[in-house]
């Protein structure tokens, strides 16, 4: 028996491929004599791994960043498994063994985390030190101990704290690399982020990490003119209705109407990475025309005033504005968040788009 299609969706997300490759191909090259890998954790910030890994690839991208374990065997069906290094690094013997059968390439945290990858059998690994961002990596104080000069160490690398803003920091925590670099022996130094990459030379050292700059977010004003936005999201009317005044609209009545209106139900909400923060005072669009959002965020819809498009019906599609550049369009949230908070669903139904 053949499997039963499911009829098409009623909302889409679609990832300029296009773009994508042509951020990557900017940040490599603005990386001067440095190699750009790819932060692709969190399932490529919420665009879908099979959908970026193979156009980052395909770009030039030899190295590609995750967080977890778990990410691992998404990554590795498009690239070979000593390409990708996991921030996390080792927490148990299975971690371990995971790494060797894959190989996948830790980084490496912690005296325990050093210990704990040398009594595995040791062999490459990448190794972070802590600069001043107090999250992940050994004390610049630990650099001679005897558990780090056992490691065959690929990549030394630290992460800026405050690399979007003008700080003395950011100058202090690539003096304070390299001093770990003079103590621990190396192949390659990574410090620079998308946001590093724009503070220029001095912090760009062997490899970069951009993340956030690969799908449209532009986190130092220096980028701007070289990264493109990635993402479309559109959401289809799901019917269409009039309104008297007095009426309320959505959970709690929100939003009374104080005139005769014709309104249309929208199939997008909060399960879809929606959020509720970006739902009154904002507005979908159709053809460039603003449709307002009226009262609360669903969790799987929202409802807009077609006053603007008094023709549209159900199964017209509306544009989702989901523009990471604009801080107009976050509200209250970071570019970050607006990728990595789309659903499962909307990600279910990515496009790509050449």
């Amino acid at each position: 028996m053949l499997p039963v299609v499911p009829p098409p969706p009623t909302l889409r997300l679609s990832v300029d491929t296009q773009a994508l490759a042509a951020n990557w191909r900017a940040l490599d090259a603005l990386s001067g004599t440095a190699s750009a890998g790819a932060a692709v954790k969190a399932d490529a910030y919420g665009l879908g791994v099979d959908t970026c890994v193979p156009v980052l690839r395909d770009a030039g991208c030899a190295l590609f960043f995750v967080a977890h374990w778990s990410e691992v065997a998404d990554v590795i069906r498009h690239v070979p498994g000593d390409r990708i290094a996991v921030l996390h690094g080792p927490m148990s013997e299975a971690d371990c063994a995971y790494a060797r059968a894959t190989g996948a390439v830790p980084v490496i945290n912690s005296l325990e985390q050093a210990e704990l990858w040398q009594a595995s059998g040791g062999g490459l690994c990448h190794l972070m030190v802590d600069t001043g961002i107090n999250r992940l990596g050994i004390g610049p104080s630990d650099a001679r101990d005897p558990r780090i000069a056992a490691l065959e160490v690929d990549m030394l690398m630290s992460h800026l704290a405050s690399a979007d803003e003008r700080t003395a920091m950011n100058r202090m925590q690539a003096e304070l690399l390299g001093e770990a670099a003079e103590s621990i022996a190396h192949r390659r130094l990574s410090l620079a982020n998308s946001a590093g990459i724009a503070l220029g030379a001095g912090f760009a050292f062997d490899v970069t990490r951009p993340g956030i700059a690969l799908y449209g977010g532009v986190p130092r004003e220096e980028l701007a003119g070289h990264i493109a936005p990635v993402v479309r999201i559109e959401a289809q009317l799901l019917q269409c209705r009039h309104i008297a005044p007095g009426e309320g609209v959505g959970y709690n009545a929100q939003f009374i109407a104080s005139t005769h209106m014709r309104v249309g139900t929208v199939s997008i909400g909060y399960a879809d990475g929606f959020l509720r923060q970006r739902g009154a005072g904002n507005a979908l669009l159709h053809e460039g025309r603003a449709l307002p959002i009226l009262g609360k965020v669903s969790m799987d819809m929202v409802v807009v005033d077609l006053a603007e498009a008094p023709e549209l019906a159900a199964g017209d599609w509306l544009a989702v504005p989901w523009d990471i550049a604009d801080a107009a369009q976050q509200k209250g949230l970071s570019p970050y968040e607006m990728l990595t908070v789309i659903g499962h669903r909307l990600r279910r139904e990515s496009l790509s788009s050449a």
